[in-house]
C-alpha cells in the first residue's frame, strides 16, 4: 500500500492560519459512509446529525506551552519543544541548535526562566531537567509559547492560548491540540446534553509525532510514534452500554479513535468478553485501509495533511474512494484545512475494509 495513494493537491491558501471567529461557526462536510454521499453544513448543524442515546467520546488533554527559547553558555540560540513531561522537574524534548548540546550543558531560558540542564539522550529526544529542581510545568506556563503546528507560518499570540485549546481540556500534557474538539463551545455542549446525547472523556497526550510525515513508500514500513492513553473502566462501561441500548459511539477526533481502538484491541487480545476494557498505557496503533474498526460508529475530524497517517485512518473508516472524493470536494469548495480549519462528520462505511487504494489491489 503506497504512501502516494493518499496524496492530493492542496493550495497553500486553504491552510487555516487562524481559527474561525466563533468555535461552532466553521464549515462541516458530512460524509455518509454507507454510500459516499456528502453534504455541506456548518458545525452548529451537528445536532441534526446526532440523536438521543449517542455517546460522544472526547479527549480531555490540555495543551501546554511547550516551546521554550534559550541560550547556551556560549550565547548560541536553543529552541526546545517538550515532547513529554516525565516528572516534576524532568521532560523529554526535541531541540534545535546550531550544534547539539552535550550531556551536562546548561541552557538559560529567556524571559526570566530558570536554567535547564541536558542530562542525556533517549533516541532523537533530549532528556532535560530544571537545574534548581523547580516544576517544569510552572516554567512552561511562565515562559513557554503555544506550539503551533509547523504548517502555521506565524508566531503564537494571546489568541492561541485560548483557541488552540478545547473548552473541556483538563489534563496538562499535550504539545498539539486534539483539533476536532476545538469546534465545540459550552453552549453547544449544553444543548447536546439536553437532547440526550451523552459524553465521556479519555486522555491521550498528543505529541509532536502527530506531525511526523510518512517517509516510507510502502506505508506498512512506517514506524508509528507512541503516545500515552488513559481510558477508564467508566468510559469502557459507557461504550458497552451505549451499544447494548442501540446508540452510537462517536469519536471526537483521531486521538479519541486511537484511544478507543487501542483499548478494544487490548481487550480482544486478552480474551475480554466485552468489546472494550479500561486501558492505561502507551499506544503506537497505526490505522490504515484494511483495518477492522471495533468500536466507533461515527467520527468528527478535521481535514488532514496529504499522505499523513491521519488521512489513512479516515480512509480506513469511510472507505478509500469515499474519503478521497470528499477531500477533492473540500478542495474545490474551498474548505479550510488542518488544525484551525473546517471539519467532517463521518458515519462508518460497513464495507470500508474492502475498499483499498489502487496499489493494494494489484
Amino acid at each position: 500500500m503506497l504512501r502516494s495513494d493518499f496524496n492530493f493537491d492542496l493550495p497553500r491558501e486553504l491552510i487555516a492560519e487562524y481559527p474561525s471567529a466563533e468555535r461552532t461557526g466553521c464549515r462541516m462536510l458530512c460524509l455518509q459512509g454507507s454510500d459516499g454521499s456528502f453534504a455541506d453544513q456548518h458545525f452548529y448543524d451537528l445536532k441534526n446529525y446526532l440523536k438521543p442515546g449517542d455517546l460522544l467520546v472526547f479527549n480531555d488533554t490540555k495543551v501546554i506551552p511547550a516551546r521554550l527559547y534559550g541560550k547556551k553558555e556560549t550565547g548560541g540560540a536553543v529552541e526546545f519543544l517538550i515532547e513529554r513531561v516525565t516528572g516534576l522537574n524532568t521532560a523529554l524534548s526535541h531541540m534545535k541548535a546550531s550544534k547539539a548540546c552535550k550531556s551536562g550543558a546548561i541552557i538559560k531560558i529567556e524571559n526570566g526562566g530558570c536554567d535547564l540542564r541536558i542530562t542525556g539522550r533517549q533516541g532523537e529526544l533530549f532528556m532535560i531537567e530544571t537545574a534548581d529542581g523547580s516544576s517544569i510545568l510552572e516554567l512552561l506556563n511562565r515562559c513557554g509559547h503555544i506550539p503551533l503546528p509547523p504548517y502555521i507560518d506565524r508566531a503564537d499570540t494571546a489568541l492561541d492560548r485560548e483557541r488552540y485549546q478545547t473548552v473541556y481540556s483538563k489534563v496538562p500534557g499535550a504539545v498539539a491540540a486534539p483539533t476536532a474538539g476545538l469546534h465545540f463551545d459550552e453552549k453547544q455542549l449544553k444543548e447536546l446534553r439536553a437532547m440526550g446525547v451523552r459524553e465521556v472523556f479519555c486522555t491521550l497526550h498528543v505529541g509532536a509525532g502527530t506531525f511526523q510525515p510518512v517517509r516510507e513508500d510502502d506505508i506498512k514500513d512506517h514506524q508509528m510514534h507512541s503516545e500515552f492513553v488513559h481510558l477508564s473502566k467508566e468510559v469502557a462501561d459507557h461504550v458497552i452500554s451505549t451499544h447494548k441500548a442501540g446508540g452510537r459511539v462517536i469519536a471526537v477526533g483521531t486521538t479519541a479513535v486511537r484511544s478507543l481502538e487501542s483499548a478494544a484491541q487490548e481487550a480482544e487480545k486478552n480474551g475480554c468478553p466485552d468489546e472494550i476494557a479500561e486501558y492505561s498505557k502507551d499506544t503506537s496503533i497505526f490505522i490504515y485501509p484494511g483495518y477492522r474498526y471495533r468500536v466507533i460508529d461515527a467520527l468528527i475530524t478535521n481535514f488532514h495533511l496529504p499522505e499523513s497517517t491521519l488521512i489513512m485512518l479516515v480512509a480506513a473508516f469511510a472507505g478509500y474512494r469515499h474519503t478521497m472524493q470528499a477531500y477533492r470536494h473540500a478542495v474545490s469548495e474551498r474548505y479550510k484545512f488542518f488544525s484551525y480549519g473546517d471539519c467532517m462528520f463521518i458515519t462508518k462505511n460497513p464495507n470500508a475494509a474492502a475498499d483499498l487504494p489502487p496499489s493494494a489491489q494489484v
